[in-house]
């Protein structure tokens, strides 16, 4: 099947994105405002390397997560109580999204360009996107952002700089939109990290038509503040 081209703000059917690389939907188009509120409502991100042109996907199965089904093992339970994490909402977005684009260990460059810092910090200055962080004596030291349309959160990508840093701020964001009558959290692609947490696969056409009911439920504009119980 030819990939299909993004030249409009409307995306093809996700149902005919290609089964390898598992999910290509589209390539082209930009990063604007318009098209990336486009993209999310119908449950299609954009990912690609610097230097590729832009690439959309929508994977299937999809990875996602239910806030009030977060997994809190004894050891992470006992990180939320003693941990000595200060979690804050929407307080450092570019920083979050700087560090996870910093070199990891064991991984190549990263997909998160200059570029991609600049769209996704017009979707938080318009109210759509978020960073949930995690703060130890003043330093940031984990977190993790996304983007949220109606009562549906797309988790984009999460660092950690201490041990069980990203994972404090992921179970503190579900605890939250729980509270808030959100129906899942996207974690795009499925890894056994995100499982350990109580994540599950869910088939695209599953995925894209519960997607159609939560981000045409009331939109919480950020800034977000957190009001749920840590």
């Amino acid at each position: 099947m030819p990939v299909r081209y993004a030249t409009t703000s409307a995306f093809p059917p996700p149902a005919t994105a290609l089964a390898e690389p598992n999910g290509l939907l589209a390539m082209g188009g930009d990063l604007s405002l318009p098209r990336l509120l486009d993209a999310y409502r119908h449950g299609i991100f954009p990912w690609f390397n610097p230097g590729e042109p832009i690439l959309w996907w929508s994977p299937d199965p999809r990875m996602v997560l239910a806030p009030a089904e977060v997994r809190v093992t004894r050891s992470l339970a006992k990180r939320l109580r003693n941990g000595g994490f200060e979690l804050r909402v929407d307080t450092a977005f570019v920083e979050v999204m700087q560090a996870c684009a910093a070199p990891r260990a064991g991984a190549g460059g990263t997909w998160i360009s200059p570029a991609m810092i600049a769209a996704y910090t017009r979707l938080f200055d318009a109210g759509y996107a978020h960073s949930i962080e995690s703060w130890r004596d003043g330093r940031l030291v984990g977190g993790l952002y996304g983007v949220a349309i109606g009562r549906m959160f797309y988790g984009e990508s999460m660092f950690s700089r201490e041990s069980d840093a990203s994972k404090v701020a992921l179970v503190r964001l579900c605890r939250q939109l729980a509270r808030w009558d959100f129906g899942l959290v996207d974690c795009q692609m499925e890894t056994p990290h995100l499982a350990s947490l109580g994540a599950k696969t869910l088939p695209r056409a599953a995925f894209v038509e519960r997607v159609a009911e939560l981000v045409n439920l009331p939109h919480l504009p950020g800034p977000w503040r957190f009001d749920a119980p840590d």
